[in-house]
């Protein structure tokens, strides 16, 4: 069933390698569903470009130079001017397309699918579809990371940064009670006892899930 747009998708491009920018710009561009403000290279220009214009959509490259882009969504989610973001990715594993759900993306579309195929998944990702190929829910359900809040994130990273919990407290503008609360909630959660046993814990995942807590 065909999506009908009430206006112009406004979007911006992210990717490193010249000659897909310059396919993909050619191809959005040609496409008046669409508004192509921006085509960058790396993950500090599409941070930044956010940051100044709104748009509704930004489509990028999982192998994004500097940071990646795991990274920039966790950087952009909770950004007032975030838009929907669309991962697109040569990896064909499943753990890519976890790992961008994980992170906040709205979408995935792996670099063997068409242009066209690109393009609908873009329509769908910004009239409000989250589009990703299947995956088993349980593998996401059973990770302990995934059930954390988002403030259970940023403390497991904050505690791993070195902080008390009287700087937690000054950090997140809340009690010291309200600290200890959250630290058992996160604790029992990772199903572990104590501070030392959470850092280890976050040190030995930082590898794989980057710093998923920002």
């Amino acid at each position: 069933m065909a999506i009908l747009l009430k206006k112009q998708i406004d979007v911006i491009l992210a990717d490193p390698n010249p000659l897909i920018l310059s396919a993909m710009s050619e191809k959005f561009s040609a496409d008046t569903r669409f508004s192509l403000v921006s085509t960058v290279a790396n993950a500090e220009n599409l941070i930044a470009t956010v940051m100044r214009v709104q748009v509704h959509l930004a489509i990028t490259s999982w192998s994004l130079p500097q940071l990646g882009a795991e990274k920039v969504i966790q950087i952009l989610r909770d950004h007032p001017m975030a838009p929907k973001i669309l991962v697109y990715s040569q990896n064909q594993t499943k753990d890519v397309p976890r790992r961008s759900m994980v992170a906040g993306a709205a979408g995935y579309c792996g670099k063997n699918q068409t242009v066209d195929e690109l393009v609908d998944t873009a329509i769908a990702v910004a009239a409000g579809k989250m589009v990703f190929p299947f995956m088993d829910l349980r593998d996401l359900q059973s990770d302990p990371l995934f059930l954390l809040t988002k403030r259970e994130r940023v403390i497991l990273q904050s505690l791993a940064a070195g902080l008390t919990n009287k700087e937690l407290a000054a950090e997140f503008n809340v009690s010291i009670n309200t600290v200890k609360f959250h630290l058992s909630n996160l604790y029992e959660k990772l199903e572990i006892r104590n501070r030392s046993q959470a850092i280890a814990f976050y040190y030995s995942r930082s590898q794989e899930i980057g710093d998923r807590a920002k």
